[in-house]
C-alpha cells in the first residue's frame, strides 16, 4: 500500500469505502450475471446426456423387444407345425394308448401357441409404447439442445461485454485500495463485505435504520454519523454505517428507500 503524504480525514475514508463499496457492487453483479448463465448451461448439458442416455436405452430395449416378437413368431410356428403333425400321425393310430398320447401333445402345443401369441402381442405393445417414449424424448432432446444453443451464444456474449468492464472496475478498485490509508479499516471492511450475505460492507442510514440489516439506529448514534468524525458500525450487523448525503443520496430517497 502506497504511504500517503496527507493522512486521510474519517470522512474522506468513509467516502472512499463507499466509493470502493459500489465498485466491488458492479463486479458482483457482473459476476452474478454471468455466474448463472454456466449453471443453466451444465444442467442443460446435464438433462441433455441423461435424456441421449435414456434415448439410447429405450432404442436397446425396443431392438430386444423387436427380437422377442420374432423368437415367438417362430415358436408359433414351430407348435403350428407340430399340431399338423401330430394330427396326421392320429389318424395311423394303431390303439388307445398311442392316441392318447398324441392328443396331450395336441394340446400341449396349442398351449404353446396361445402362449406364444400372448408374448407376442405383448412384445408389439411394449414396441409402441417405446417409439412413443423415444419420440418424445427426441422432442425434448431437440428443445434443448437448441435452448442450449441460445444460452451459450448468451454466454458468450455477456462474457465478452462484461469483461472489459469488470477488468476496468477492478483497476479503478485497485487504485482506490493503494490509496487508502488505513489497513485495519480496509481489512476490517473486506471482512464485514464477505460474511455479509449481500456483500455490502458499508452502507448509508435509511429511514432511521441500518440499510444493511435494517434495525432502528438510536437518534443520538444517527447524530454521530452525520458528524463524519468517527467509524461507526451497526450493532447488529456489524457493517459500516454512513449518512446518506456522503452515498450521494438524498434525505427524501433515504426515507423512501
Amino acid at each position: 500500500m502506497a504511504k500517503q503524504e496527507k493522512e486521510l480525514t474519517v470522512e474522506e475514508r468513509l467516502k472512499a469505502l463507499y466509493q470502493l463499496q459500489t465498485m466491488l457492487s458492479d463486479i458482483d453483479r457482473i459476476k452474478t450475471l454471468r455466474g448463472e448463465l454456466p449453471l443453466e448451461v451444465q444442467d442443460l448439458e446435464d438433462e441433455i446426456a441423461g435424456l441421449e442416455t435414456r434415448v439410447e436405452n429405450y432404442k436397446q430395449e425396443l431392438a430386444e423387444q423387436k427380437k422377442a416378437a420374432k423368437e415367438q413368431a417362430k415358436a408359433k410356428a414351430e407348435a403350428e407345425a407340430k399340431i399338423e403333425k401330430y394330427e396326421a400321425q392320429e389318424n395311423q393310430v394303431r390303439n388307445n394308448k398311442e392316441y392318447e398320447h398324441l392328443h396331450k401333445e395336441i394340446e400341449f402345443q396349442h398351449l404353446n401357441v396361445e402362449l406364444a401369441e400372448k408374448k407376442t402381442n405383448e412384445a408389439i405393445r411394449a414396441q409402441e409404447r417405446l417409439k412413443d417414449e423415444i419420440e418424445r424424448a427426441e422432442n425434448v432432446l431437440k428443445d434443448n439442445r437448441k435452448e442450449l444453443e441460445e444460452k451459450k451464444n448468451e454466454l458468450e456474449e455477456i462474457i465478452a461485454e462484461t469483461k472489459q468492464d469488470e477488468e476496468k472496475l477492478r483497476v479503478k478498485a485497485k487504485k482506490l485500495e493503494d490509496k487508502f490509508d488505513d489497513e485495519r479499516l480496509l481489512t476490517a471492511f473486506k471482512r464485514i463485505r464477505k460474511n455479509a450475505r449481500n456483500g455490502l460492507g458499508i452502507v448509508y442510514v435509511q429511514r432511521n435504520a441500518c440499510g444493511g440489516c435494517f434495525n432502528r439506529i438510536p437518534a443520538q448514534r444517527q447524530s454521530e454519523i452525520k458528524m463524519r468524525k468517527k467509524i461507526i458500525v451497526c450493532e447488529y450487523c456489524g457493517r459500516i454505517l454512513v449518512d446518506p448525503a456522503l452515498a450521494g443520496v438524498s434525505e427524501e430517497d433515504a426515507k423512501n428507500a
